[in-house]
């Protein structure tokens, strides 16, 4: 009997590093750390870093317990990697203090403070020019 080669190993695509980027998106979100949901879902901290970051596939079963644990449906990711292909996306939402930025925004109920943290924000990435 002939020996042949393993079949190749299958690689993340686009869609695995859109569905870890909501992943990523989600779990800030929800104010967990990559530990915390690490515990939560039976896998270590480095093996969901490495789900965020699209260099690990995430099998059906783990999306779906990541998903109950998040309380957002299995498709919310794969609509993540749907409109990734249509859309730049959102990839400056990636960091915590963007969302925290983000949070802290719809925080605001006065809309003459939401328009001056815009500014501010502007001005600042401007180089403090206003």
């Amino acid at each position: 009997m002939k020996e042949g080669k393993p079949p190749p190993k299958r690689r993340a695509t686009a869609e695995d590093v859109a569905i870890g980027q909501k992943l990523r998106a989600l779990r800030l979100d929800r104010g967990l750390s990559q530990n915390d949901l690490g515990s939560l879902i039976g896998v270590t901290f480095q093996q969901l870093q490495k789900y965020e970051k699209g260099a690990n596939r995430i099998s059906a079963a783990r999306l779906a317990r990541i998903a109950a644990v998040l309380h957002v449906p299995v498709t919310a990711f794969y609509d993540a990697a749907a409109r990734r292909k249509s859309e730049r996306g959102f990839a400056y939402m990636n960091s915590a203090g963007a969302v925290r930025l983000v949070r802290a925004y719809a925080g605001i109920a006065v809309r003459s403070e939401r328009a001056a943290l815009v500014a501010l924000a502007e001005a600042l990435a401007r180089g403090g020019r206003m």
